[in-house]
């Protein structure tokens, strides 16, 4: 086959550093739209990005010779500089992110709950979340590990 077909659809997780709750609801909407603006330049599709003060969460589509890992590298830097650059110069990101794949018959579902993320983490915490999502997918973690 000449042509590389695929369809690669990922949701990112990734946090600010030690959680703290540095993404101001004053420029969630505009970084969101920066996120999803870095995956058109790396010629992805972001479906949807959201998040709260100290997390975000993107299902994009990428393209298949992508890696997830340097999609989220690209991202993580790119962003942390822009917000930087807008004033808020104790912003860092957590070291680490989550990458799942996603199934085309589980992106509606997904989407949903993306797009409810303050409503959710009433009842949540971003860790009572990454963790269930790391059980979901069958992901091997040491939690002394995954939160720095």
């Amino acid at each position: 086959m000449a042509q590389t077909c695929g369809n690669v659809v990922v949701h990112l997780i990734f946090s600010t550093k030690l959680r703290k709750p540095l993404i101001d609801p004053d420029i969630r909407s505009e970084l969101f739209a920066y996120l999803g603006g870095i995956v058109r330049e790396l010629r992805g599709t972001a479906l949807i990005v959201n998040g709260t003060c100290d997390h975000v969460h993107m299902l994009i589509r990428i393209r298949p010779a992508q890696s997830a890992a340097e999609i989220a590298r690209v991202i993580k830097a790119n962003s942390c500089g822009w917000i930087r650059k807008k004033g808020h110069k104790e912003f860092a990101r957590q070291s680490g992110y989550g990458v799942f794949s996603v199934s085309e018959s589980n992106i509606s579902a997904l989407t949903k709950y993306i797009a409810m993320q303050d409503e959710h983490h009433r009842k949540r915490s971003f860790q009572e979340e990454f963790v269930a999502f790391l059980k979901k997918n069958n992901v091997a973690y040491d939690e002394r590990y995954i939160w720095s």
